[in-house]
């Protein structure tokens, strides 16, 4: 046998390791974290949601960030809330147990149409967004895109602008071929993710420190399913395709009320790049000195009176 093929059939071999190490991963994630809620098909595929609270209550929806799930709040905000608002709690479409068709639906606009759609099947009229980091892109994409009235933002670390490369922890999600997440997907990223998953929740959560139960009671742990490494990748691409023409829309669509949320030492995105600089349309802005990018975890009744004040906002 050539070198090469003896190469090849080395690589081939730890491929197939790999790919049966993440089907033992994925299988004991799910076994900790299981579907939490009920599944709504929409157009282009399926939105994993919970649904809390008074049904005539104000209607809270909860979007999640890059590589998260709907965990993220109901590791503690969610019953900071409940008892006073209809808090809805999704997994974005391509993340949890939602789902999509196309990895081009991970763009801005195709999301907040599926989320639009959704919320419309639900009966849910004039919600207050609360959007952590990515998912404040995609609350003010839902604003931008007008299919569905929205009645005031409470943003929780959002991005909202360019950013000329993503933070450190998400450069591995680079990844542009549909092909090559998949297939990374399935074999390497989970063992890897598994191996470094404390590194990643420290600079995440930093200068905090990360829960001990935040990989199971706050969904981490799903993290270590092919899906989720895929959606997040195509995310990532999908995001930064659309926040240029986003970012541009503001000055002259932005009426809705509200505002923004920041830890101040925010190690992910910049508070003043992202927060600060919202304020000349309209938001309110606000920070929580010593706080970092998880604040929804690490300071939720901080974070649930600002969601109660821009709630009465509401338009």
């Amino acid at each position: 046998m050539s070198i090469f093929m003896s190469v090849v059939l080395v690589v081939v071999l730890a491929l197939a390791a790999c790919w049966l190490w993440t089907r033992k991963l994925a299988a004991d994630a799910e076994q900790a974290v299981p579907q939490a809620g009920e599944i709504l098909p929409v157009t282009g595929g399926a939105i994993h949601y919970t649904d809390a609270g008074p049904r005539d209550g104000q209607p809270l929806v909860l979007i999640h960030g890059l590589a998260g799930n709907m965990h993220n709040f109901t590791y503690a905000l969610v019953e900071q809330l409940s008892s006073e608002f209809r808090v809805i709690t999704i997994d974005r479409p391509g993340s949890g147990y939602s789902t999509r068709t196309d990895d081009a639906l991970a763009e801005l606009p195709a999301q907040a149409d599926m989320i639009s759609e959704f919320l419309a099947k639900l009966g849910v009229e004039k919600p207050v967004l609360v959007g952590h980091s990515l998912g404040g892109a995609l609350s003010l994409a839902m604003v931008l895109q007008r299919k569905q009235p929205i009645g005031a933002l409470a943003l929780l670390c959002p991005l909202t602008a360019v950013i000329p490369e993503p933070p450190a922890v998400f450069k591995p999600l680079v990844i542009r071929s549909a092909f090559m997440r998949r297939l990374i997907g399935h074999t390497v990223a989970a063992p890897v993710t598994k191996m470094t998953s404390e590194t990643v929740v420290a600079q995440v959560f930093a200068p905090e420190k990360g829960p001990d139960d935040f990989m199971v009671k706050g969904g981490g742990v799903l993290g270590l399913r092919p899906s989720s490494f895929i959606g997040a990748s195509a995310d990532l691409h999908g995001v930064t395709k659309s926040m240029p023409a986003q970012q541009a829309r503001y000055a002259a669509e932005i009426d809705v009320p509200g505002g923004i949320l920041f830890g101040a030492d925010d190690r992910l995105l910049s508070p003043d790049l992202h927060g600060a600089s919202m304020q000349a349309h309209g938001l309110v802005y606000e920070t929580l000195p010593g706080r970092g990018h998880m604040i929804l975890a690490t300071a939720p009744e901080e974070c649930a009176d600002f969601i109660r004040r821009m709630a009465r906002l509401a338009v």
